[in-house]
């Protein structure tokens, strides 16, 4: 009997990069670690809908065979795979858990009763934010369990933090690539305050994967792009703490629907390097204003324009954050996540 099946997202032969399928790799990772590689099954759902009667079988085999079945679906899976594991359970009685990827999860079970009454019979139904834990049980589930978002990385040492104190600042962002993540509101806030001194203040470095659905217009945008602003294409997970540590501050000017605990503050964090970031959303809960990151209205270029105006004029804000940025990612760590989390299992 394996003590642990993971049902999600891997999209194996595909580089898929979103945040869906990159935690349900590393959470099956540190599984792998905890309890050996023999002992976790998975499921991968990728292009579930084009294969539904072999992943119904599969998805059998794993209830079957797997004293706990994890099961991570996105907003049209949650539909689904619930139910499915439910209607196994009749006759195999497995412990069922849910890790939720994102944070629209408090949404969704408002307007969908029925999806909550069969979420309620899970043995846990994990969260990354504490915000979403609150949001639910004033709906009523009593198994919901805080498990924030991890990342297995480098640290970097105290001494190898980079202090910078002249312009240009080199910034970057660090996500997908898409008008939600506020890609454009970061290009117009740099461009803008280095037109009013008339010199370049920031320099901009764009990585991730463009989405699909926004490729041509990036691309129309890269043509108009000033010489301070270039698209880095993406990052091996491996690399981010290399490639993020140079920098003196990663934008976060996020409004993205889906959003819960981005993975990229965690390689931030890990790389000394503070976060400007929207308040969409559960950043303000993640990110401690002052402390390790600073903190703007969502949608609002002019606020963000002012706080990198206000880091020109005294960038000993952002190098008084790089320590506590280093403390953060530790909280942030499998070993000190995962810890708790296997105690469910």
């Amino acid at each position: 009997m394996n003590k642990v099946g993971v049902c999600g997202l891997f999209g194996e032969g595909e580089q898929l990069l979103n945040g869906q399928t990159v935690k349900t790799k590393m959470l099956t990772d540190e599984l792998r670690v905890a309890f050996g590689s023999q002992s976790v099954k998975t499921v991968d759902t990728y292009n579930w809908k084009k294969k539904s009667i072999v992943l119904f079988k599969r998805c059998y085999q794993l209830i079957s065979s797997c004293e706990n079945v994890i099961i991570l679906p996105a907003q049209n899976g949650v539909k689904v795979f619930p139910e499915l594991f439910l209607m196994f359970n009749m006759f195999f009685h497995k412990k069922l858990h849910y890790v939720v990827v994102g944070g629209w999860l408090p949404e969704l079970l408002e307007k969908n009763k029925r999806l909550k009454n069969k979420l309620s019979k899970f043995d846990g139904i994990y969260v990354e934010t504490h915000t979403m834990v609150n949001s639910l049980e004033k709906l009523g589930l009593n198994n919901t369990i805080y498990f924030p978002n991890f990342k297995r990385l480098n640290i970097i040492e105290n001494n190898s933090l980079i202090y910078s104190t002249e312009e240009p600042y080199k910034l970057c962002t660090f996500s997908r690539v898409m008008k939600e993540k506020g890609i454009e509101d970061a290009i117009e806030a740099v461009k803008s305050v280095n037109n009013e001194f008339g010199r370049v203040v920031f320099t901009l470095d764009i990585y991730g994967q463009i989405d699909e659905k926004y490729i041509e217009k990036f691309e129309a945008f890269q043509e108009s792009f000033p010489e301070y602003i270039s698209y880095k294409g993406v990052v091996d997970a491996n690399e981010s703490v290399n490639v993020l540590k140079d920098y003196f501050v990663l934008l976060f000017p996020t409004y993205y629907e889906g959003e819960g605990f981005a993975g990229t503050i965690i390689d931030a964090f890990a790389s000394g390097v503070p976060v400007v970031a929207s308040n969409w959303r559960y950043n303000s809960e993640i990110i401690q204003d002052q402390l390790d990151g600073l903190i703007f209205e969502s949608k609002n270029v002019d606020k963000l324009k002012e706080v990198l105006i206000n880091i020109k004029k005294n960038p000993a804000i952002i190098n008084s954050m790089r320590e506590n940025c280093l403390k953060r990612a530790k909280d942030y760590s499998p070993e000190f996540v995962m810890s708790d989390f296997c105690k469910y299992l």
